[in-house]
C-alpha cells in the first residue's frame, strides 16, 4: 500500500534501485549518482515525515505492513508460550497473550493482534476483541500477579468488537473488569500503543504504570470517521476530525496523557521492523527497571495518583484534586 504523501519517496527509491541494478548488470560505476539520489531520498523523508498531518499519522498507524503485537513479541522476547482461553466461553484470536522472557526477565505479555493481510485480519477479526479476549487478558494479568511477573500490554485495535454476540456476552463489563483489574495489579504494568488505540477496546489495556506510544500511533475514544459522522453528519470530513481530536502521540504527550513518545525509524515502523522493535525495547527496559525499584505499595499509590491527575488541570474552573 502506498499513500499519496509517500509516492515521491517510493518513486525516488525505485529510481535508485533501477540505477543499482543497471550498474550491476553493465559493470558501470554509478556510485556518485546513486549516493546523490540516496541523499535526496533521506532529505525528502525527513521533510515529509517531519510534517505529517494528524490524518496522515492515522494512515500510517493503520498501515497493513506495520509491525503487530506478535511481531514485537518475537523480536523483543524469547521463550514465548502462548496461553489460550478465558475459562468461561472460549478463546479470542484478536487478543494474544502468554509468558515470555524479556531481556532474561520473566514477563507476561498481552495485546491486540491484527493481521498483515485480509486472510489474517479475518482470522483475527481485525484486532477487535470479544469479551472472551478481555477475560483472557485479565486471567493472564492475575496469573502474572500470582507469580510476580511484570505485565507488558501492547495496544493496536480500532476498538472492541461491537457485534450482537459480543454485547450479549457482556462486552462493556469485560472491558470494565479489565481496566479495574489492571489498575489494582500488584506488579509493574507497561502499556505500549503500537498503532491504533481506539475506544474502550484500547482503554482495557491502557491502565498501566506507564503508557508509552510510538511516534506515529494514535489514541482516541472514537475514530475520526465516526467523529465526523456523528458531529458533522459527513464522513468525508474525517481529516478535519483528526485535526481537532488531538489523537497523535505528540498531542497526548503534551497533555501528559502518555509518558513517552517512542521514536520510529524514518518513514514509519513498517519500513524497518527490527529498528522499531529495538527502540520499543529500549523504552520498555528503561521504564521497567525504574518500576521494579518501587515497593508494591508505592507502585500502587503512584499508579492511582497518575490516573487521578488526568483531566482536572485542563478543565477551566475545575478544582478537583
Amino acid at each position: 500500500m502506498i499513500y499519496d504523501f509517500e509516492r515521491p519517496i517510493i518513486e525516488l527509491e525505485e529510481k535508485i534501485a533501477e540505477l543499482q541494478r543497471f550498474a550491476r548488470e553493465k559493470g558501470i560505476d554509478l556510485s556518485n549518482e546513486i549516493d546523490n539520489l540516496e541523499k535526496r531520498a533521506r532529505e525528502l523523508k525527513k521533510n515529509i515525515y517531519g510534517q505529517l498531518s494528524p490524518w496522515q499519522k492515522v494512515l500510517i498507524a493503520r498501515h497493513p505492513a506495520r509491525p503487530n503485537t506478535l511481531d514485537y513479541i518475537n523480536l523483543l522476547c524469547t521463550d514465548f508460550i502462548e496461553l489460550h482461553g478465558d475459562r468461561c466461553f472460549g478463546d479470542d484470536p484478536a487478543v494474544i497473550g502468554g509468558i515470555a522472557r524479556f531481556r532474561g526477565q520473566a514477563v507476561t505479555v498481552i495485546g491486540h493482534l491484527k493481521g498483515h493481510d485480509t486472510k489474517e485480519n479475518l482470522a483475527r477479526n481485525f484486532g477487535m476483541a470479544h469479551p472472551e479476549g478481555y477475560r483472557k487478558a485479565l486471567r493472564l494479568m492475575q496469573q502474572a500477579e500470582k507469580f510476580n511477573r511484570p505485565v507488558l500490554a501492547f495496544i493496536d485495535t480500532p476498538g472492541a468488537y461491537p457485534g450482537m454476540g459480543a454485547e450479549e456476552r457482556g462486552q462493556a463489563y469485560a472491558i470494565a473488569r479489565c481496566i479495574a483489574g489492571m489498575l489494582m495489579l500488584r506488579v509493574p504494568v507497561i502499556s505500549v500503543i503500537l498503532g491504533e488505540g481506539g475506544s474502550g477496546g484500547a482503554l482495557a489495556f491502557a491502565s498501566g504504570d506507564r503508557i508509552l506510544m510510538q511516534e506515529h500511533a494514535i489514541f482516541s475514544v472514537i475514530s475520526p470517521e465516526a467523529y465526523a459522522t456523528i458531529l458533522w453528519k459527513d464522513v468525508t470530513r474525517c481529516r478535519d476530525a483528526a485535526e481537532v481530536m488531538k489523537i497523535t502521540a505528540q498531542d497526548l504527550f503534551a497533555y501528559q496523557l502518555v509518558d513517552e513518545v517512542i521514536p520510529e525509524p524514518l518513514g514509519g515502523a513498517h519500513r524497518d521492523k527490527n529498528e522499531a522493535a529495538r527502540l520499543v525495547g529500549e523504552a520498555i527496559a528503561r521504564h521497567l527497571k525504574e518500576l521494579r525499584s518501587y515497593p508494591t505499595d508505592e507502585l500502587l499509590k503512584q499508579r492511582h495518583d497518575r490516573f487521578r491527575r488526568i483531566g482536572p488541570e485542563y478543565l477551566p474552573g475545575n478544582n478537583i484534586t
